[in-house]
């Protein structure tokens, strides 16, 4: 049988919206031909397994999402312009695909060690240089005596946690989708200031 690209174009399409509302354990096979609008042997043609099939469309999300952070991280830029680029970088993505954070969190928690064989080829996230800087303009006087891993903690966590809430901040505030990534957009600067202000020296 002859493959077809726009048929497994399909099936990426199809099986990216499943597996990142169901993951992995919710989804099937038989729901992601439905929605493609194949048969389930075709289907099975295409990608032999379920397991094959989330490889391909979780390695695909999360490289649409991490190379440009990862970037910020090594880059040679002074801290302070590093951390207004990494918030600006990190909320301005979840606010385009408000969904992945989860999904890579459920995922990578569900099994680690595929998520360093398959999207980091079997290597450890690239934090050793941004840790290296803080402590360097700690010593430089640039910003106060602070854990670089409880910084990084910090900044991460007060761009993603709002994501990850947001049906709780929603249902509690009544807030809308439109006010509430419109908060999103300036939540960016929001984090940056507190962040610079509660390090700097």
């Amino acid at each position: 049988m002859q493959r077809d690209s726009s048929t497994e174009d399909r099936i990426l399409a199809s099986a990216r919206k499943i597996f990142l509302d169901r993951g992995l354990e919710g989804a099937r096979m038989q729901d992601i031909a439905d929605d493609a609008g194949i048969n389930k042997a075709l289907l099975h043609y295409y990608f032999r397994n379920k397991e094959k099939l989330f490889d391909t469309i979780f390695v695909q999300v999360v490289d649409e999402f991490l190379p440009r952070i990862f970037a910020i991280l090594n880059g040679d830029q002074p801290l302070f312009e590093k951390i207004k680029l990494f918030c600006s970088e990190y909320i301005g993505q979840i606010i385009q695909t408000p969904y992945v954070p989860m999904f890579i969190i459920q995922e990578v928690n569900r099994d680690p060690q595929r998520f360093i064989k398959k999207v980091m080829h079997g290597k450890h996230p690239p934090f050793q240089k941004i840790i290296a800087q803080i402590n360097q303009e700690i010593k430089q006087g640039i910003i106060k005596p602070t854990n670089p891993v409880q910084l990084l903690l910090n900044i991460i966590s007060l761009c993603i946690f709002p994501f990850l809430a947001r049906p709780m901040i929603q249902t509690v505030t009544g807030m809308s989708n439109k006010d509430f990534f419109h908060l999103m957009e300036q939540r960016s600067e929001e984090v940056c200031s507190m962040i610079i202000y509660s390090i700097k020296a």
